[in-house]
């Protein structure tokens, strides 16, 4: 599969990529971990289908000490016991976020609350950046087409 655009070349696509990509130490200051920040870029790239950000965020995540328990069960994260309550938490936003137009009135107020009660303002600040960041991410490359499966880890930093 080729890609219907050249993102990195393409001087305007190039340069939204390059202004998304340094959100991401802004975020990394919001005290957010690492590991619920790769578990959220996960669950959001899966439901929108995005096999190049699924591929490189699980492989950064596997780099990075992730288990490739988890990383099979984030799709399936209700149902599996390997998560922490915070991670849930995280997920569960990530998703409504994620899914803001199936939601009348947007994400629900027990999802935010939960959310709140496992991060403080700061992190909080830093989920709802790195959620819309990584939807931002997801559409620009699946309306690009791009192909998944050749990222190495740390590819892009």
């Amino acid at each position: 599969m080729d890609a219907r655009l050249n993102v990195f070349a393409d001087p305007v696509a190039g340069k939204v990529v390059g202004l998304l990509a340094r959100t991401g130490p802004v975020i990394d200051e919001s005290g957010l971990p690492a590991a619920t920040g790769e578990l959220v870029k996960i669950r959001a790239s899966q439901i929108n289908g995005c096999g190049f950000c699924t591929d490189m965020h699980t492989k950064d995540a596997l780099a990075a000490g992730e288990t490739p328990t988890r990383l099979h069960l984030v799709a399936v994260w209700r149902e599996a016991t390997v998560f922490t309550e915070a991670e849930r938490a995280a997920l569960a936003l990530a998703e409504e976020g994620t899914r803001i137009a199936d939601g009348a009135g947007g994400v629900p107020d027990d999802v935010w609350d939960k959310a709140a009660k496992h991060y403080d303002e700061r992190q909080l600040g830093g989920l709802v950046a790195l959620i819309a960041i990584i939807n931002a991410f997801n559409r620009l490359n699946v309306l690009t087409r791009q192909p998944a499966g050749d990222y190495q880890p740390g590819q892009f930093g």
